[in-house]
């Protein structure tokens, strides 16, 4: 099968590590894959150098026109048997693309439970029929997408999102390597964020947060893995809250999974998520969790990590504090647990299959 990927963008994010962990997988059974992005930079890429990735080249919406053509000609020349869009300006892209062009199958994913305003949720409603099937990461999103009037009854299901289990696991190697690397000491623990510096990621929120743990007398150190538009305000925060020497923006890792091991405590501070797929990420490590409870992060954890509210800096001090308040032994049995409900729930493979699937079909039956 040949199958075309198209993506807002492959900047640091959950969405643009799902599909190039699909097109791995796809291209692994045999099927022919090539990934067409349209803004920024390929930050985030697939493991196999022989899946091409092309740019659409849009830098703002003006460029959306060219786009078009861009991704027409491609279409054009590839032939897929199947494209699969993901996140709102691609889903819009492909599916207006169809209006010029043959597409056997168009399958479109969203990633959140808002992917914008009263505009965008129109949009996806007036071009909804021109997409086979759409699908979100969440039961809670897919419900919102529903209940917005994004999409009609019976034309969007849940896929929930999947990961790679073999590359997300604990490494004792790494825990210690990168434990080293940070200069932590046997008394500090190691709190671990992830995520683009972006609104929706709220690290407002978790630096009020370790700003009251830290006044808690709690021996924390903290590194926020990722880069976005918000980092020179956050960085003034972090002085503001005088937690320069416990707070290090490490910019964007290749080895998220190493970093992870490192780490006593996962936290995610966001105001809202799709599905939350760097808290899997985080339990597939056997990391214990605190999160916000937005999305379909709930869906995730179970009753396993621990969630507090969103926007709301001393409830989610509280839950960082109560979980590093536990013993080692118990830190250690969330860790394992979280990793063994993400292998019973949440492997790329069964994923993969499920859009496979998908794709096979015009229509859910």
């Amino acid at each position: 099968m040949k199958i075309l990927l198209v993506i807002t963008g492959l900047g640091m994010g959950g969405a643009e590590n799902l599909v190039v962990n699909l097109a791995d997988k796809y291209v692994e059974q045999g099927h022919e894959v090539v990934i067409a992005y349209a803004f920024g930079d390929a930050v985030v890429t697939p493991k196999n150098e022989n899946i091409q990735l092309v740019s659409l080249g849009v830098s703002s919406y003006s460029d959306f026109f060219s786009a078009y053509f861009k991704l027409r000609a491609l279409v054009t020349k590839f032939q897929p048997d199947v494209i699969h869009s993901h996140m709102i300006h691609a889903n819009l892209l492909a599916r207006l693309v169809r209006l010029t062009i043959k597409i056997p199958r168009l399958v479109c994913t969203a990633h959140n439970t808002n992917e914008g305003g009263r505009l965008r949720m129109l949009a996806y409603r007036i071009t909804d029929g021109l997409a086979d099937i759409s699908t979100n990461v969440s039961q809670e999103a897919t419900d919102k997408f529903l209940e917005l009037g994004a999409v009609a009854t019976g034309r969007m299901i849940t896929v929930l999102n999947g990961i790679d289990t073999d590359t997300f696991l604990f490494s004792e190697e790494k825990r210690i390597k990168y434990r080293n690397q940070f200069k932590i000491n046997k008394d500090e623990k190691l709190i671990v964020a992830v995520g683009s510096l972006n609104p929706r990621k709220d690290y407002p929120n978790l630096l009020n947060a370790i700003s009251i743990v830290v006044a808690n007398k709690l021996n924390v150190k903290v590194k926020i893995i990722g880069d976005g538009p918000l980092k020179d305000n956050l960085l003034q925060l972090v002085y503001e809250l005088n937690l320069a020497d416990v707070v290090e923006f490490v910019g964007i890792s290749r080895d998220v999974s190493g970093i992870m091991s490192a780490s006593d405590l996962f936290v995610l501070s966001s105001s809202f998520e799709g599905f939350g797929l760097v808290v899997a990420e985080a339990m597939a490590c056997e990391r214990p969790v605190v999160a916000t409870d937005c999305g379909g992060v709930k869906e995730v954890v179970g009753s396993i990590g621990k969630l507090v509210a969103p926007e709301n800096s001393d409830d989610l001090a509280k839950g960082i504090i109560e979980v590093l308040s536990k013993s080692e032994q118990e830190l250690q049995q969330l860790g394992k647990q979280g990793r063994q409900r993400m292998l019973n729930r949440y492997s790329l493979g069964y994923v993969v299959e499920q859009y496979i699937n998908l794709y096979n079909r015009s229509k859910v039956e």
